[in-house]
């Protein structure tokens, strides 16, 4: 008698090899469309007049002195946001309190909010003329607006998100258990910190300073509003780029140049992350699982 036999249960989210290799040619065409190819572009042209060109643009004191402030900008906002960053991210996943559904919901408000419209509600803030702090800040001659300050603050606000997002899905993955153990042994708040929350956060904890450093760095929309575009003291880099882009007379290839320079501190923010992937994947795709 002939057995009968069950034909083979394909797997439901296997898709046809054409499917997925249409899927794939899609994708990398939409990315080579979207990102390689204007970028190919920008280095072309950057360099389309030769490196001494190049060299000279941003060899240029202006060149320098967005290129300070930025990292100035950055080395300020990145270490504030990782503190802050993680002791929201710890009061958020391991307290129960009123308000706490509003407060992650205000985490996202610099997603959802403009640049630009953050920046002026920084103007609206500490304006010298029409602020609502104008009094003090007039009083006690202190400048924010037009000033680095400023600049630093409104990258602040936007960059506020990334390293606390990255934390949150991973600390609620992981749980208490252990840093109640620590507890029950003995240990004091910092040493569970130290010697606990911080070792199993380290990978996400760096993820978000990596992305945190990457828009920090490329900032334009709010730091536009609050910095009043001087040349040489409160412009940015992505500042210095549209100064020089949109100078009449200047000579193209100098704001590509400018632009390839910030376009390769990103490049450098993208290959660590590409780096922090490959070494540590597993940790970082809990640290992601949630979003």
């Amino acid at each position: 008698m002939t057995e009968l036999r069950e034909p083979p249960q394909r797997d439901p989210l296997q898709e046809p090899l054409w499917v997925r290799w249409c899927l794939i040619i899609a994708a990398a065409a939409i990315m080579l469309l979207i990102v390689v190819l204007p970028l190919l572009m920008l280095l072309g042209t950057a360099f389309g007049s030769g490196l001494k060109v190049w060299m000279a643009a941003i060899t240029e004191p202006n060149t320098i002195a967005a290129l300070k402030l930025t990292l100035l900008t950055a080395a300020i906002v990145v270490p504030i946001n990782a503190v802050c960053g993680v002791f929201m991210a710890w009061a958020l996943t391991r307290f129960e309190f009123r308000g706490k559904r509003t407060l992650m919901a205000l985490i996202d408000l610099p997603f959802a909010v403009s640049p630009v419209v953050a920046g002026l509600c920084l103007v609206l803030l500490f304006s010298p003329s029409h602020g609502f702090f104008a009094d003090f800040l007039n009083a006690h001659n202190i400048k924010i607006m037009f000033a680095t300050p400023a600049i630093v603050l409104a990258t602040l606000f936007v960059t506020f998100p990334f390293v606390v997002r990255e934390l949150i899905p991973l600390m609620e993955q992981q749980g208490g258990d252990e840093e109640l153990v620590a507890r029950s042994l003995g240990a004091n708040a910092w040493t569970m910190f130290f010697r606990v929350t911080l070792p199993n956060i380290k990978w996400g904890l760096l993820y978000g300073v990596l992305l945190c450093s990457a828009r920090a760095m490329g900032e334009f929309g709010a730091v536009t509003v609050v910095s009043g575009n001087i040349v040489g003291q409160t412009n940015t880099l992505s500042l210095h780029v549209e100064v020089l882009h949109m100078q009449v007379g200047s000579e193209p290839a100098l704001a590509f140049a400018v632009a390839s320079l910030l376009a390769s501190m990103a490049l450098v923010t993208l290959l660590a992350k590409i780096w922090l992937e490959a070494r540590h994947g597993d940790a970082l795709a809990r640290s992601r699982r949630k979003h």
